[in-house]
């Protein structure tokens, strides 16, 4: 143990990192998500200029990258895959379960806790909530859905870290306040607003009409 991060090789120097950018933080998902491709190809070894073919970055950025949170490889001989990706995922906090809320149970909530892919990167949905009378107390995907008035009450329950909102823009500031106050300091929204939240919770938002907006630039022409 280093420092907070499992490693089994001494010549590896892992550490934690609070002055990494936020946009290097982003970065390491992809990082993880390429591992996994090497790994499934049964690579053993991988260099920077493979990760950087893969993912449209110079090989150097990448070096720079990883660099912030510790020596993870030699030159010449570039990264183990798995040593590497259990590293990282480690420090981005994915080797653990992470239980998660979802406010909002229409029909993008009802794809949310649908998806397949949240609960193999260790992320639950636990709980459901809405506001609407004919929805609470129903249950959708083996979940049963509460009032948001439970959000406080629920959150300290089951130990929700993660909130998910899913509401129509009208309704999104007051859910954001409603998790802010239970204590929640990291949200994915899918509602399209820029909700106002405290410094330290971080909010991601997930906006398809906006992506599809920032292309068209290219288009129309």
């Amino acid at each position: 143990m280093a420092n907070g991060y499992t490693t089994d090789l001494s010549e590896d120097e892992i550490r934690p990192s609070t002055d990494a950018p936020e946009v290097v933080v982003q970065r390491l998902p992809l990082y993880v998500r390429v591992l996994a491709q090497f790994d499934a190809a049964d690579a053993e070894m991988v260099s920077s200029e493979q990760l950087g073919s893969q993912l449209h970055m110079t090989p150097a950025q990448i070096r720079k990258d990883l660099s912030y949170f510790g020596r993870f490889g030699k030159q010449g001989r570039g990264y183990n895959v798995k040593r590497l990706s259990l590293e990282l995922r480690s420090i981005l906090g994915l080797d653990r379960q992470w239980n998660v809320g979802l406010i909002g149970v229409g029909r993008l909530g009802r794809a949310i806790i649908a998806y397949p892919g949240f609960k193999p990167e260790g992320f639950h949905v636990v709980a459901a909530f809405d506001a609407d009378p004919s929805v609470i107390g129903s249950s959708v995907g083996g979940i049963d859905v509460r009032s948001i008035d439970q959000i406080k009450q629920t959150v300290a329950e089951l130990d929700i870290q993660i909130g998910i909102v899913a509401v129509p823009a009208s309704n999104a500031q007051s859910v954001f306040d409603a998790l802010v106050e239970a204590g929640i300091k990291a949200i994915l929204n899918y509602a399209p607003v820029a909700p106002q939240v405290p410094q330290d919770v971080k909010v991601r938002g997930v906006d398809p009409v906006l992506a599809l907006q920032s292309m068209t630039y290219f288009l129309k022409s």
